[in-house]
């Protein structure tokens, strides 16, 4: 790698030329208890069930923004977040009418308490095994993370 920087392997779409994409950072969390995983179905604007996270908010550090979205969309506390890598991807997100390069960072962390349902509306947790959970995953990223989790053993 040159330079020391990280090579970021994209999913998903393939970029057009000539559009303009907004870089977006996002953080998800892969949450796994036992043999099973915690996902988020979202029900808009395109149902899909995702790893918890999302945009990391202007001023906000990463790990605030994992621990603020994984609680929003599922209403589960985390712990020991450890970053695992991170792929982009290129779509449109149509909340904000926007072209997007989405940065996705995936982390590996312990849900440790559960508060209630999650207070971001449109969302459902869900916990699933892991190998259907893998299956179920709406992105490819998302995806490919799990997979090499579940076959890590972590």
């Amino acid at each position: 790698m040159k330079g020391g920087a990280e090579m970021i392997r994209r999913y998903g779409e393939a970029v057009e030329r000539g559009r303009a994409y907004k870089v977006r950072p996002g953080v998800y969390a892969i949450l796994k208890r036992g043999s099973d995983v915690l996902l988020t179905h979202q029900a808009e604007p395109i149902p899909e069930i995702q790893l918890p996270g999302g945009g990391i908010d202007p001023g906000e550090s990463p790990i605030a923004a994992l621990h603020r979205e994984v609680f929003e969309e599922t209403g589960w506390r985390i712990a020991a977040p450890r970053r695992l890598g991170a792929f982009r991807r290129f779509s449109f997100m149509p909340e904000y009418e926007l072209w997007a390069e989405k940065l996705c960072t995936i982390y590996l962390a312990r849900p440790v308490r559960h508060h209630g349902p999650p207070s971001e509306p449109g969302h459902t947790a869900l916990w699933l095994p892991g190998p259907v959970a893998a299956g179920e995953l709406g992105v490819a990223g998302d995806r490919a993370f799990l997979r090499a989790v579940l076959e890590q053993g972590f």
